[in-house]
């Protein structure tokens, strides 16, 4: 099959990378009652159902992790680096202020000559991304495509502040994105609204070679789990609505692994049962752009999400951006 044949786009592959150093709850709180802070494993699980993350290594930059996820993406879907036009790498954490980190990552590689640019929506930026991609294939302006959401957040993370040094972790997840004949991706929706911004932000900026402004991450927790419900529920009736699928046709829904309350509030709004949802924010924390490939590939590999599979994945984060894709597998 060529491009100007393909109608449609599918994923072929997923992969994802975990930095290999685990940070329990315990070992977190005795990092933080160092500086006098209190906190505890029974006080995060309450209200987060976190039970550990991830922390990359010092020197362990974003790109090296998103290579990772990307390899094992590849090698799912029997592709070759050189096989592919375009790379998405949706992070608030790149290497550097530029060029993009997708071009470090193509660099690593050895892909030459395809598009290759970041995507920033904090932690919709999977499924901004991903509808990027299926969108450039649909319309011939790529054939094959890595996609990948890639985080060190722990490096923008304020060690005195316990209700949010604890919610999020590093990682990395990605797919392959080819174009097909069969529908795969079946509709995507996405938004934002910028009267929100202060809600979930890192104030910080680089100015004169100096960081000024604040450098971590700050959030209004109760405002955001009160627009992240919302959201939620309207994107993913919309999705939906665009397929012509009900919610009840929903075999598995991977929502962004932020807080195990939103992600529940969201599936019972939606009307689909709990053990439908893909979890992984208890062992992963909140990796921002990477929890939901990170999720969508814990589901493929554990056996659970296979061919034949109606996904909905739903993403929402800083910005305030929210948006949702449905998806056959």
């Amino acid at each position: 099959m060529n491009a100007s044949s393909a109608s449609y786009s599918r994923i072929t592959g997923t992969g994802s990378y975990l930095p290999p150093h685990r940070v329990d709850n315990n070992e977190l709180a005795a990092r933080l009652a160092a500086d006098g802070i209190q906190t505890s494993d029974e006080w995060i699980i309450e209200r987060t159902g976190i039970r550990a993350r991830h922390f990359v290594e010092p020197g362990v930059q974003t790109s090296e992790i998103a290579v990772r996820a990307a390899q094992h993406a590849l090698e799912a879907a029997g592709r070759k680096p050189e096989e592919i036009d375009l790379v998405l790498l949706a992070t608030s954490t790149p290497d550097m202020v530029f060029p993009s980190t997708a071009c470090i990552v193509q660099r690593k590689l050895g892909i030459h000559g395809g598009a290759a640019f970041d995507v920033q929506a904090v932690c919709t930026g999977f499924v901004y991304a991903l509808a990027v991609a299926d969108s450039m294939i649909r319309t011939g302006l790529a054939t094959r495509a890595l996609v990948i959401g890639a985080e060190v957040f722990s490096r923008i993370l304020d060690f005195k502040d316990r209700t949010t040094c604890v919610l999020f972790g590093d990682g990395a997840g990605a797919v392959v994105l080819e174009a097909s004949d069969r529908p795969g991706i079946l509709a995507s929706e996405l938004h934002a609204d910028g009267r929100h911004v202060d809600i979930l932000c890192v104030p910080g900026q680089v100015a004169a070679g100096a960081v000024t402004g604040d450098p971590f991450v700050r959030m209004d927790g109760q405002a955001v789990f009160k627009l992240a419900v919302g959201v939620l529920d309207s994107v993913s009736r919309s999705v939906l609505v665009k397929a012509g699928r009900e919610a009840q046709g929903i075999d598995w829904m991977i929502p962004h692994q932020a807080n195990i309350r939103i992600m529940h509030s969201a599936a019972r709004r939606l009307g689909v049962p709990l053990e439908r949802l893909v979890v992984t924010v208890h062992e992963h924390g909140n990796t921002s752009a990477a929890s939901i490939p990170l999720a969508l590939d814990e589901g493929v590999r554990s056996g659970r999400v296979g061919p034949g599979q109606s996904v909905l994945l739903q993403g929402v984060g800083g910005g305030f951006t929210w948006g949702a894709v449905l998806l056959d597998f």
